[in-house]
C-alpha cells in the first residue's frame, strides 16, 4: 500500500460530509477564495498555437473551425452499425466512432464458443472483410474521418478498412482517423489485451511504421487515460499514467528503428470528461504543456507537429446514473464543456441512457445535438483559452502538473510503464477505493443517488439486440468461411507466423491475408501462436 503522503499526492482523503475542507478528487484542497497570490511565479500563459500549447495547438481554435463531433456507435450486425452511422452523419455528426464488440476486441472470431452470448453486444461484430464492407456501405472514405476504439487487434481492423477503401477506389493516403492501438492501458485497466506485451509493443510499432509509409494522414494511435479515469483514477493519475503510457511509445518506436519526428505528429490521445469543469479544463491545459516539454527536451523532437498534444474526449461513462437517468443530460453537457473550454480536437458525447444499456437514437441524437448547442451557443467557442489567467484555473493547472510529474518521476524509476503496470493497477484502485468512500460517507455528492433520491424508478426505453442478430453473424460467418480458396487462407496464415517468428514489418502480411479471405479471429489466431498470451499477475 501507498503511504499516506504517496496518497495525497493524486487521490483525495476521506474527511467525511461535516468537514469544511473541498478537495478534487486528485486530492487539491480548493480555497474558499483565490487571488494574484494564488498564481504561478512567473505565470507564462504564450500563446496558443505555440510551444508549449499550454492555451491549444492552433493559434484560432474554435474560431476557424469546430472541433470534430464524433458519437461513439456501433451495435449487433455491420448492417444495424451502417445505418446507425447514416442516422448520426445526417443529423451532423462530423465524424464517426467505431464500437466494437468484445469478441473482436479479443480477437475472437464471432464463431468461438467463447463468444456465446457477446456477438454485438457492446458494439459491432467485425470477423471479415465482408462485415467490414457492409459497415461503411454508401459512405465514402475519403469523406470521412474514422475512429475505432481497437487494441490488441487494430492492425488488423484498420487494415480491413483500407482494403474497403481500395475497393472503393479511395486510395490509402486519404484516409483520415484514428486506431486507439494503446494496449498498455489495457494491461492495466480495462483487461481487453491478447498477446504479451513484447509483441504487442512489436505490432504497435508496425503499424505506426506502416501508416508513415502508406496511411499518413491517419492517427496511428491514441494514448488513452479515458479507461483509467473509469476504473478510478483521479484527474492527476489520469494526465501522469497518460503521458507515461505515451513515453513509452515514443521509446519503443525510437528503439525499433523509427526517427521522432517521421511519426510523432500522427500520435493522438485520448481523454476523458468529468464533471468538475474547473479541474478538466486545468488538466488538458496542464498535459499540453508536459507534453511538448517531454518530447522537445527528452526526445530531440523539433517538428512542432511532433510536440502538440492533440486528443478526443469522451464524456465520463462511469459518471452516468441509472438513478433518475435524465440527470445525465446535464452532466454530459458540463463534461462537453469543460472539455471545449480545454481544447479537444474530437468530442463524443455519451447517450443520457448509457448507465442502462447502448444508446437509442433518441439518446444519440440529444447527444450529439449537446455538442452542437456547446459550439453554437454557449460561447465556449467564441475565443481561444477562455479560463487563461483565471487565478482558481491557472493554480489548478500548476498543481496538477506539479503533482503529474512527481508521479511520472516514480514510473520513470521503475524503468517505464511497462514495468510500472502492477504499481499503476494498485495505484488506481486505491484512487477507486478512495472514491467509494467519499461516495458512501456522502462527502462526494452524486444527486439522486446518494442525495435528492426518488422512491419512483425511471427506466426509458433501451436498445436491445436479441439472440437472432448474434445467430446472424454466426452463419454469414460460416458461409464467408465456405466462400473461399481454403488452401490460400492456410498459406497466408503460415506466413504470417513465419513473419512473426522474424522482424520483418508484419502488417503487410497480414493485409495479404485479409485480402485472401482470412478472417479477423484466424489472422490474431496466427499471431498468438508465436507471442502467446498475455498472462496477467493476480
Amino acid at each position: 500500500m501507498a503511504t499516506e503522503e504517496e496518497e495525497l499526492v493524486s487521490i483525495a482523503p476521506i474527511v467525511g460530509p461535516d468537514d469544511p475542507r473541498r478537495f478534487t478528487d486528485s486530492g487539491i484542497e480548493i480555497k474558499p477564495l483565490y487571488d494574484e497570490d494564488d498564481l504561478p511565479d512567473p505565470l507564462e500563459l504564450g500563446e496558443p498555437g505555440e510551444f508549449p500549447y499550454s492555451r491549444g495547438v492552433h493559434r484560432d481554435m474554435y474560431r476557424k473551425q469546430l472541433w470534430t463531433m464524433r458519437q461513439y456507435a456501433g451495435y449487433a450486425s455491420a448492417k444495424e452499425s451502417n445505418e446507425r452511422y447514416k442516422y448520426l452523419l445526417d443529423h451532423g455528426s462530423t465524424g464517426l466512432s467505431m464500437a466494437f464488440d468484445l469478441p473482436t476486441q479479443l480477437g475472437l472470431d464471432s464463431d468461438d464458443p467463447r463468444c456465446l452470448g457477446e456477438v454485438g453486444r457492446t458494439g459491432v461484430a467485425i470477423d471479415s472483410i465482408v462485415d467490414m464492407r457492409t459497415a461503411f456501405d454508401g459512405i465514402p472514405l475519403d469523406q470521412v474521418s474514422t475512429s475505432m476504439t481497437i487494441n490488441a487487434p487494430a492492425s488488423v481492423l484498420l487494415l480491413l478498412y483500407d482494403l474497403v477503401a481500395e475497393e472503393q477506389g479511395v486510395p490509402s493516403e486519404k484516409l483520415r482517423g484514428t486506431t486507439q492501438n494503446d494496449i498498455l492501458k489495457e494491461y492495466i485497466a480495462r483487461g481487453n489485451f491478447i498477446y504479451p506485451p513484447e509483441g504487442s509493443m512489436r505490432l504497435t510499432t508496425d503499424l505506426f511504421a506502416y501508416c508513415q509509409e502508406n496511411i499518413p494522414r491517419w492517427n496511428t494511435i491514441s494514448i488513452s487515460g479515458y479507461h483509467f479515469r473509469e476504473k478510478g483514477c483521479s484527474a492527476v493519475q489520469e494526465v501522469a499514467f497518460t503521458l507515461a503510457n505515451g513515453l513509452a511509445y515514443v521509446q519503443a518506436a525510437i528503439d525499433a528503428g523509427l526517427e521522432v519526428d517521421d511519426f510523432a505528429p500522427r500520435l493522438a490521445f485520448f481523454f476523458n470528461g468529468h464533471n468538475n469543469v474547473f479541474q478538466e479544463v486545468a488538466k488538458f491545459r496542464a498535459a499540453r504543456t508536459m507534453w511538448a516539454e517531454f518530447m522537445r527536451e527528452r526526445f530531440g523532437a523539433r517538428d512542432p507537429r511532433s510536440l502538440r498534444l492533440r486528443f478526443h474526449t469522451q464524456t465520463g461513462g462511469v459518471t452516468l446514473t441509472a438513478q433518475q437517468p435524465e440527470n445525465n443530460i446535464v452532466r454530459v453537457a458540463l463534461q462537453g464543456f469543460a472539455a471545449v473550454c480545454g481544447g479537444t480536437q474530437s468530442l463524443h458525447t455519451n447517450g443520457f441512457d448509457e448507465a442502462l444499456a447502448l444508446p437509442t437514437e433518441r439518446a444519440a441524437r440529444i447527444a450529439l445535438r449537446t455538442q452542437q448547442i456547446i459550439g453554437h451557443e454557449s460561447g465556449a467557442a467564441d475565443t481561444v483559452d477562455p479560463f487563461a489567467g483565471s487565478y482558481y484555473v491557472e493554480s489548478l493547472t500548476a498543481e496538477i502538473e506539479s503533482r503529474s510529474r512527481t508521479l511520472i518521476a516514480k514510473i520513470d524509476e521503475m524503468g517505464g510503464s511497462v514495468n510500472a503496470i502492477n504499481f499503476i493497477k494498485k495505484e488506481i484502485e486505491e484512487s477507486a477505493f478512495g472514491y467509494h468512500e467519499r461516495y458512501r460517507q456522502a462527502q462526494d455528492i452524486v444527486v439522486g443517488v446518494n442525495k435528492y433520491v426518488t422512491e419512483d424508478v425511471e427506466v426509458p426505453d433501451t436498445l436491445k439486440v436479441d439472440q437472432a442478430s448474434e445467430d446472424a453473424q454466426v452463419e454469414r460467418l460460416k458461409k464467408f468461411k465456405a466462400d473461399r480458396d481454403q488452401d490460400l487462407v492456410t498459406t497466408r496464415l503460415d506466413e504470417l507466423r513465419e513473419a512473426a517468428r522474424g522482424t520483418e514489418n508484419l502488417l503487410p502480411r497480414i493485409r495479404q491475408a485479409l485480402k485472401d479471405r482470412a478472417s479477423m479471429g484466424e489472422v490474431c489466431a496466427a499471431m498468438r501462436d508465436v507471442f502467446g498470451d498475455y498472462q496477467p499477475d493476480l
